[in-house]
């Protein structure tokens, strides 16, 4: 992975990449690149692509999944310049870690009923809840 995170250095050089334990972005500057492993390259690509996007914060959990999506798509892009097999199956595989978490998260533990969240990011059973 060492040259491609050596091109990445040239062509984006607003960007720092340090080494890590994992892959991530840390806004509003550095890429941390994870250990070798299966797909190593399209993860440095994803992080890339929450840097360009500006990717900060967000306030719900269905923008954060927004946000994943949207790096995912970066990353497609650059794996196009960069000439990196885009595996849509991993990255599909990737994105439903996080639908698993929002479907989880968004259960209601009373009821079991599938909760919705505010603007303000709480979450708010229809069942349980006196609306």
């Amino acid at each position: 992975m060492g040259p491609l995170v050596e091109k990445l250095k040239v062509d984006y050089p607003e960007f720092r990449f340090i080494v890590g334990k994992k892959f991530l972005f840390k806004y509003p500057k550095t890429i941390v690149i994870g250990p070798n492993e299966p797909n190593s390259e399209l993860l440095l690509l994803h992080e890339l692509g929450h840097a360009i996007l500006g990717h900060q914060d967000y306030k719900t959990d269905v923008m954060r999944l927004k946000m994943e999506a949207e790096a995912w798509e970066e990353a497609r892009k650059l794996s196009e310049k960069y000439k990196i097999e885009f595996d849509n199956d991993s990255v599909q595989d990737e994105l439903d870690t996080y639908r698993d978490w929002l479907h989880k998260k968004s259960r209601c533990p009373k009821c079991g009923l599938t909760r919705f969240q505010s603007a303000d990011g709480v979450y708010h059973c229809p069942r349980c809840e006196n609306f």
